[in-house]
C-alpha cells in the first residue's frame, strides 16, 4: 500500500510542479510586471511541495503502525 501512495504522491507533486511552471510561463507573457514575482514563487514552491509530500509519507508510515 505504501509503495502505491509513494507513486500517487510522486504523480501529484510532479503535476503541480508542472502545472505550477505553466502558470507562470502563461503569467509572465500576460503581465510583465508581476512575471518576477510568479517566478519567486515558483521557485519556493518548487522546494516546499516536494518537503510537504515528504512529510506527508512519513506521517502515514509512522501512523499506520
Amino acid at each position: 500500500m505504501l509503495k502505491k501512495l509513494k507513486r500517487i504522491l510522486a504523480l501529484t507533486g510532479a503535476l503541480l510542479l508542472a502545472g505550477m511552471y505553466l502558470i507562470t510561463f502563461v503569467l509572465a507573457f500576460t503581465d510583465p510586471t508581476a512575471s518576477k514575482d510568479w517566478l519567486k514563487a515558483s521557485l519556493v514552491c518548487t522546494v516546499v511541495i516536494p518537503c510537504f509530500l515528504y512529510a506527508y509519507i512519513l506521517v502515514y508510515r509512522y501512523l499506520k503502525k
